[in-house]
């Protein structure tokens, strides 16, 4: 008999050890831990209201209310509850947080209830003490476009926005791509109230998680484009017609703005009625440039407003309002001013800034679209169908319908449509697109297969392994798409400066007028809005917003295209500073798996004799060295024969007979066991063992025959790789957990001079952490799952992608081939792409270091030159575009090796 524990909600054997009896009622419970919650409060776990029935576990979602008291209540899903003794855990380390009032955790329903106070705690807060306690809670990641996001201090705005939003985890906002990245607790919070917030804040949304249903179909070409490039190629084109209206616009305003110019006719002069009528035509005109090409910037300056934030529309839509206020006076009111010469319209820096401003936008729009190329050739990759045996007839069927376990066939200059093995055929297969390595790879039965990756020659069946988004190249464009919404450490510090800019511009702005009124030069009026339009105009957010997420964007787009994965900002700034950087031997540095490396013999046994003898001996044993023989003898295309009476020593090695033949095989202890006389093979073994090779003796029919060695060989590229490293200024170091002598002889080989020997699996880490004791900043490069708690230790981790998803998992880069010549690109790459960031940053602070001073007029009192609006309109739409032309320089990167 089973009765429910009233705490817990977990079924449990009745009687039970742990029990309360009260009011006639018997209570069982799974643990001494709920018996004394329902000592200390029966009254909250008898009262079970209808309602409240557990769900079933598939429609589980966080729930969540708020009280008149600021006091939050929230049911959290929990994965990984699976005993009753998992609940003090979580619970404790949920409690040492502030402002919790109650935490319950229910292992029926697999949710944690808590009440805290939310001006105390956030959610993230608590989902952070799940984690620490070693379980996941059920979170979901959704990637939205934003539309009308231009400039940096749009960015603090919208992820204080949604990150005040209740079950919102995280915000991420990247300006390159023009999107949010939002971690979020379903239940809690769902897609529609997320646009909301965002539309709150004055900014359209649109999905980027797929492409448009058949209605968006590019009429040229007929294939599918993502909603994100048609959302910027609308805006784009939306943009360049609001240019293009205000541009044509602004050529007759232009022209008759500054008569005395052109010559004009005495009629067409300052003070004459037809030019006072010119003017109303202009006033007339200047709305439809405001209020349609401009309408972004008022839009934009209002939603800031009601957020009590300011941006780059704020500086631009009151810079064109100042301008059309004092030209609406000037024009209908003339008499208002003491003197005719402060009568004076601007309508032409309202035509010219809106028109400039926009060209920019579009511009910079456009630029963006060639930095996101990487990811857009990436998702090109794809096969769009595949043919697949189905019920004995071959069948071509969209990709998407491929499941696991399908057999596909594959013919010369195909694609391979999904991740697979091969089952049947064999063929030459350019991987180069995924792994960057140029030359075809053969692939024979049982070799794995890339999706994605081109057939060169043969035909082959394979069985599929991996389809839709566990594809190989599906997990690259989402880890590359992360690693560039992701934001570098100076990135965070960037962010923080553009948040203050803007205001302190607004104040620069007001104090130059106010300077400019009380000591400039006569008509001070003039002279004082000139420098107050001109310093919001100059002034730009958007060259510091974009200066860092768009070279990270091109730098991780080129990391990808270049078979290495980068997963963060923070990991190729990291990469850059470098000093140190550990390099686990085995599959590393070396192959990973031993192969025959000499044959040596004696006594006048022949080379083929004793190679096909010992590989016979070994052929039905799994050990690695055994393999190692074996397929050397395969490769030398010996034919093997059957081993009788075989016989294995342990520690010593392995006694069979071939052909009436009596073989030994073993180490020098094996031989001594058999009073075998080695002569001169036991100088030749010492000589083997200190090139890091294993040395096997030979003995056929009590006399010694010769020595067959296997070795771990080196890579053919890591003593290139290793030179290029030392090249860039770092010390190399090898670490195994081979003996002193061989790993002295294998670094001695590839020219490594710091040897971390004899280091048992377990102390890895602990080694890494000793370098950076030594104030290194350390990375680790591995491909073993003994390798992922260094990779985690290191500064920087870098994983071997032919090894374990372990480590790959525990990485902060990922080097699809497995060469190290990867690791010198990852760095290469690094400092190339920091450096474009703080090219991109000088020039935008140059920017606007040096031109608000300039257009604040500091330059009069000694060579009476004033900039002209117009020129700071230009000024300003064209240093986002330059930032992004710079970063797009970066798509030129070569490896230098």
């Amino acid at each position: 008999m089973t009765q429910r524990d009233p705490v817990c909600g977990m079924d449990v054997k009745s009687p039970s050890e742990f029990f309360v009896e009260r009011n006639g009622e018997r209570y069982d419970f799974c643990s001494d831990s709920c018996k004394t919650k329902f000592i200390n409060e029966p009254e909250k776990y008898l009262v079970k209201p209808k309602e409240k029935q557990a769900e079933p576990k598939e429609k589980q979602a966080a729930t969540y209310s708020i009280t008149s008291n600021g006091k939050e209540k929230i049911d959290i899903p929990i994965v990984g509850i699976h005993c009753s003794s998992c609940i003090p855990t979580i619970e404790s380390e949920i409690k040492k947080l502030p402002g919790i009032d109650f935490a319950s955790i229910n292992i029926a329903t697999e949710k944690a209830h808590i009440e805290f106070s939310n001006s105390e705690v956030k959610t993230g807060d608590i989902i952070s003490a799940i984690k620490k306690a070693g379980y996941q809670t059920g979170h979901a990641t959704i990637s939205l476009g934003i539309v009308g996001m231009h400039d940096a201090s749009s960015i603090s705005q919208i992820e204080e926005g949604l990150k005040r939003t209740s079950g919102v985890l995280s915000a991420s906002v990247d300006l390159a791509t023009g999107s949010v990245i939002i971690k979020y607790i379903p239940g809690l919070v769902d897609l529609n109230k997320i646009k909301n917030e965002i539309r709150k804040l004055g900014y359209d949304t649109f999905d980027t998680s797929g492409v448009k249903p058949d209605k968006l179909k590019d009429s040229k070409a007929g294939e599918e484009v993502d909603e994100n490039q048609a959302a910027r190629e609308k805006e784009y084109r939306t943009l360049m017609k609001k240019f293009i209206f205000a541009a044509v616009l602004a050529l007759p305003v232009i022209f008759f703005s500054y008569p005395t110019v052109w010559n004009l006719p005495e009629q067409f002069q300052m003070g004459s009625e037809t030019l006072r009528l010119i003017w109303v035509a202009m006033s007339i005109l200047s709305l439809p440039v405001m209020f349609w090409s401009g309408s972004q910037f008022y839009t934009g300056a209002w939603a800031g407003l009601k957020n009590r934030s300011a941006n780059m529309n704020t500086l631009v839509a009151t810079g064109i309002s100042a301008a059309w206020l004092y030209s609406f006076v000037a024009t209908y009111f003339p008499g208002v001013f003491p003197s005719a010469e402060l009568a004076d319209q601007f309508f032409d820096v309202i035509f010219v800034v809106v028109a400039l401003v926009i060209l920019g936008m579009a511009l910079e729009i456009r630029a963006k679209g060639k930095s996101s190329e990487a990811i857009k050739k990436l998702m090109g990759l794809q096969a769009k169908t595949a043919r697949v045996l189905r019920d004995g007839n071959e069948v071509d069927i969209p990709v998407e319908e491929v499941v696991l376990d399908d057999i596909i066939i594959v013919r010369p200059g195909e694609k391979i449509p999904v991740d697979g093995m091969i089952v049947e055929g064999s063929s030459s297969i350019d991987e180069s697109m995924i792994t960057g390595e140029a030359i075809p790879t053969e692939k024979n039965v049982n070799d794995e297969v890339i999706g994605s990756t081109i057939n060169k020659t043969g035909s082959f069946k394979f069985k599929a392994t991996k389809v839709g988004k566990d594809t190989t190249l599906s997990q690259i464009i989402k880890l590359v798409e992360q690693a560039q919404s992701s934001k570098a450490p100076i990135q965070k510090i960037v962010d923080k400066v553009s948040g203050y800019f803007v205001p302190g511009v607004i104040i620069i702005a007001i104090l130059t007028f106010v300077v400019w009124y009380v000591f400039g030069p006569s008509p001070t009026l003039v002279y004082a809005l000139i420098t107050f339009v001109t310093v919001l105009v100059i002034a730009c957010p958007c060259a510091l917003g974009i200066a860092t997420p768009i070279s990270l964007m091109v730098g991780v787009g080129k990391g990808a295209e270049n078979g290495i994965l980068i997963r963060s900002g923070d990991a190729l700034e990291t990469a850059q500073k470098l000093d140190t950087i550990v390099l686990d031997k085995t599959g590393t540095i070396t192959e990973g798996k031993p192969s025959l490396t000499d044959v040596i013999t004696a006594n006048g046994f022949t080379e083929e004799d004793v190679l096909m003898l010992s590989a016979s001996v070994e052929k039905s044993s799994e050990h690695p060295l055994a393999e190692a023989i074996v397929n050397g003898a395969k490769d030398r295309s010996i034919e093997l024969k059957d081993a009788q009476n075989f016989n294995a020593v342990p520690g010593y090695g392995v006694d069979a007979e071939i052909d009436g033949r009596n073989i030994l095989l073993g180490n020098i202890k094996m031989m001594e066991k058999f009073k075998i006389n080695l002569g001169v093979l036991e100088e030749e073994s010492t000589q083997l063992a200190d090139d890091g090779k294993t040395p096997m003796f030979v003995a056929i029919d009590n006399k010694a025959a010769g020595i067959i060695a296997v070795a771990d060989i080196v890579k053919e590229d890591s003593v290139d790789a290793i030179i290029q490293l030392k090249k860039l200024g770092l010390e190399v170091v090898m670490i195994t957990g081979d003996n002193t002598r061989t790993a002295n002889a294998i670094a001695k080989q590839v020219g490594v001079d710091r040897v971390l020997a004899e280091v048992l699996p377990e102390d890895k880490a602990l080694n890494v952490q000793k370098l950076q004791n030594e104030g290194k900043i350390v990375a680790m490069v591995g491909d073993g799952i003994n390798d992922a708690p260094a990779l985690a230790q290191a500064d920087i981790g870098l994983a071997i992608g032919t090894g374990t998803d372990v480590a790959i998992e525990a990485s902060d880069i990922t080097l699809i081939k497995g060469s190290l010549k990867g690791v010198v690109l990852a760095v290469q790459l690094s400092k190339a792409t920091m450096k474009n960031i703080r090219q991109n940053l000088f020039g935008a602070f140059f920017y606007n270091g040096l031109g608000l001073p300039i257009a604040a007029g500091v330059f009069y009192p000694f060579f009476g030159l004033l900039l002209s609006p117009l020129l700071a309109g230009a000024a300003m739409a064209f240093s986002s575009v330059t930032v992004v032309t710079n970063a797009n320089r970066l798509r030129n990167f070569k490896p230098k090796f």
